[in-house]
């Protein structure tokens, strides 16, 4: 017995007081059980700051390369798009439109990439523990905030120099920028969860995200793509994302349209299926991670 105070308390009131988990195997398709990510939310962020830390260990430039990729790939495509092959950029100086979605896309492609890999990047964390699987592909999503965050001030920048005020769309900006981590977070899932069973998604990764950048209009306008046919591009979710940024932020670039809805619908679809999946094929991980 311990005494506090003149009451007895048994110390079988306090282990009454600790949460218990009780896990039990499923089958068929679960819950998602989303409610469980708060009570797990300090290993949320401490997953995120571990990769900030680890992506920049050991780096001469660190954080510099954040603005470094972009930058170094918007000359490329000033030069061989907007010098030498004309490609229109809507009124908006070509450097300036090419960057504006190279900020998106690098969150997008980073968030991507690592997500993917992330589940069995975390082998070891997995197989001895348990947590919502679901923590290590969305951490893997936050981290790429940083990048984004150190890049975009750059945009700010050059439309100063470029003498470009936005309008009342800028305050749209952030639900962009959730809207980029969420298309990342849906096929992240899907391919977090394929490539325990399958190993090949890793080899095919670099592959999908060329593709994919080309397949996107960061170096050309959706407006090249005919009326008809835009909300059928708007299948591609960069698609809506990259043409909402440059609307949110340059005067001069046109709204969207009905192509952003189809790529909202789009992402909702797959952000849903992803987090079913996943949580479907998480009880085989340990086993096949």
């Amino acid at each position: 017995m311990v005494s506090v105070g003149k009451q007895p308390v048994s110390a079988m009131t306090f282990a009454a007081e600790l949460p218990h988990t009780v896990i039990r195997s499923s089958r068929g398709w679960v819950s998602l059980n989303l409610n469980e990510l708060w009570h797990y939310r300090e290993l949320l962020f401490f997953l995120a700051w571990r990769d900030i830390k680890v992506r920049y260990m050991q780096t001469a430039l660190g954080a510099a390369w954040a603005i470094i990729q972009p930058l170094l790939s918007m000359i490329v495509f000033t030069i061989f798009f907007g010098r030498l092959a004309k490609v229109p950029s809507n009124g908006i100086p070509y450097p300036l439109f090419a960057y504006s979605a190279l900020v998106p896309w690098q969150l997008f492609a980073f968030a991507l990439t690592e997500s993917s890999n992330s589940v069995v990047l975390n082998e070891r964390l997995i197989t001895k523990v348990y947590f919502p699987k679901l923590v290590i592909p969305l951490a893997s999503v936050l981290a790429g905030l940083v990048d984004f965050l150190i890049a975009f001030p750059l945009v700010i920048g050059m439309m100063i120099w470029y003498h470009i005020t936005p309008t009342w769309a800028l305050l749209t900006l952030p639900l962009f920028v959730l809207f980029t981590m969420a298309t990342a977070l849906a096929v992240g899932l899907w391919l977090s969860a394929l490539n325990v069973q399958y190993r090949d998604v890793r080899h095919t990764l670099t592959f999908i995200v060329q593709f994919w950048l080309f397949a996107s209009p960061v170096a050309y306008p959706s407006t090249l793509v005919p009326v008809r046919w835009r909300p059928l591009y708007g299948l591609n979710p960069m698609a809506g994302v990259i043409e909402g940024f440059r609307w949110a932020l340059l005067r001069e670039a046109p709204a969207p349209g009905p192509m952003l809805a189809v790529s909202v619908l789009v992402t909702a679809m797959i952000l849903v299926g992803g987090l079913y999946y996943f949580r479907r094929m998480e009880k085989t991980f340990a086993d096949v991670v």
